[in-house]
């Protein structure tokens, strides 16, 4: 299947139960949801999906879930990082069956040199029916700092890019300059990723706002850039109440007050205390989200 890696993916939040089982109807709301508000495409089990929590099985589940909601005409892109390279090509090989247009991968747990993490991703692009997508997260695997290894892994056959979440955006466009899919990875500045390259963008906050993420790549593309500075600042101001929390237990209280019911995230994460509902509650209000269908009717 032809893909075009580019536009607005929400790295896709996966809800579960009390019981940490998956939840496929919350999800296929969800997914109604990003696609009404114009997304791309998804980024699915990502961090924010909380893939390397769960067992491959119910990653398989959630990928078809994914795959069997989403229009033909957007891209779908699995993320399949896992403990031990044999899974991670497992999971390649289902989500390439399944039908999705690329798979992607963080680099693997763990404290490894930068040739181990290197032969991880070769096999896994040798093993995968489907283009890969490294993961660039410097605050996670330092051993990928070197701009030259980044560049080395977009090298291997069958690697058709990367996810960059970082914040030092002139890297961005010296791998852009390299003719790599680049799809920028911290939500706080995607409007300065596009400015300098990023095909698009892949992130958490897309859950909760998507219509403005959209907004802002729509101005990008129309080099409207005051108006994509104008959307950038209120995602902040979002992000900003978000962070004070838990993120991802933050961003799956709104979802479930929006009427998504997302459960909680897997432990060892926690949920949000009372106190810190009552908290976030009260932040929304005084925000310019107070009127947001995430916001809840008890704020």
């Amino acid at each position: 299947m032809s893909a075009d890696f580019r536009g607005i993916l929400p790295a896709v939040v996966t809800p579960f139960d009390e019981n940490e089982e998956f939840v496929p109807r919350a999800f296929e709301l969800l997914l109604e949801r990003l696609y009404s508000a114009g997304v791309h495409g998804l980024y699915v089990c990502g961090q924010t999906g909380e893939g390397l929590l769960l067992p491959v099985a119910a990653r398989r589940s959630v990928a078809e879930v994914a795959l069997r909601n989403s229009p033909r005409d957007k891209t779908v892109i699995v993320h399949v990082g896992a403990h031990r390279t044999a899974d991670a090509i497992e999971l390649a090989r289902h989500a390439s069956r399944a039908g999705a247009h690329a798979v992607s991968s963080l680099p693997p747990p763990g404290a490894y040199s930068f040739e181990e993490i290197r032969s991880y991703y070769a096999a896994l692009a040798a093993a995968s029916d489907v283009p890969l997508l490294v993961y660039y997260f410097p605050g996670l695997c330092p051993a990928l700092a070197c701009l030259d290894s980044l560049r080395e892994l977009l090298a291997l056959p069958n690697v058709i890019g990367l996810k960059f979440t970082d914040f030092d955006l002139y890297r961005l466009s010296l791998l852009k300059q390299s003719g790599a899919c680049v799809l920028n990875g911290r939500d706080e500045v995607l409007a300065a990723g596009l400015l300098m390259g990023a095909d698009g963008g892949i992130g958490s906050f897309y859950n909760l706002v998507p219509e403005l993420l959209v907004g802002v790549y729509d101005s990008a593309r129309a080099d409207n850039w005051t108006q994509a500075r104008r959307l950038q600042a209120r995602i902040n101001e979002l992000i900003e109440i978000a962070l004070r929390f838990p993120m991802l237990a933050a961003i799956k209280t709104m979802l479930s007050w929006s009427g998504i019911p997302c459960g909680p995230c897997l432990r060892p994460k926690r949920p949000l205390t009372a106190r810190e509902e009552d908290s976030l509650r009260a932040l929304l209000a005084s925000s310019s989200f107070a009127d947001a269908v995430f916001a809840g009717q008890r704020i």
